[in-house]
């Protein structure tokens, strides 16, 4: 299939496609146009690259899943590696939204301290 119709079945743009490919994460054969040919199998790679990236991994945390990508990622058994690299992430994550949760409290306080009456609620 070609990348436009991969990205279809996939929900990825043809610049994530790209992406993907330049990150070693999936692979493609040339037509003698030169357009990509990817393998119906890409589809399935790509849809478990997507879960991973959707749940917080880095293309390359997603690197370490590369042995299971063309399965079933989501109910596959984790490894020890995929455990080690998610819990990173996860450490990663909670330090950003400790750091950007501090900024928010600061400007609140003082847009308080000025007397603002246009603070939106906190969500």
């Amino acid at each position: 299939m070609q990348i436009g119709e991969l990205a279809k079945a996939t929900g990825a743009t043809a610049r994530a496609l790209r992406h993907y490919e330049q990150a070693g994460l999936i692979s493609s054969e040339r037509a003698p146009n030169g357009y990509r040919i990817y393998d119906e199998r890409a589809a399935v790679r790509v849809r478990n690259i997507r879960n991973l990236l959707a749940a917080g991994l880095t293309l390359d945390d997603v690197r370490v899943f590369l042995p299971c990508l063309d399965g079933n990622v989501t109910t596959a058994p984790p490894s020890d590696n995929g455990i080690r690299v998610a819990v990173e992430r996860l450490a990663v994550l909670n330090e950003r939204i400790t750091a950007q949760t501090a900024v928010r409290d600061r400007l609140e306080t003082a847009l308080h301290r000025a007397g603002s009456g246009r603070i939106p609620p906190a969500a």
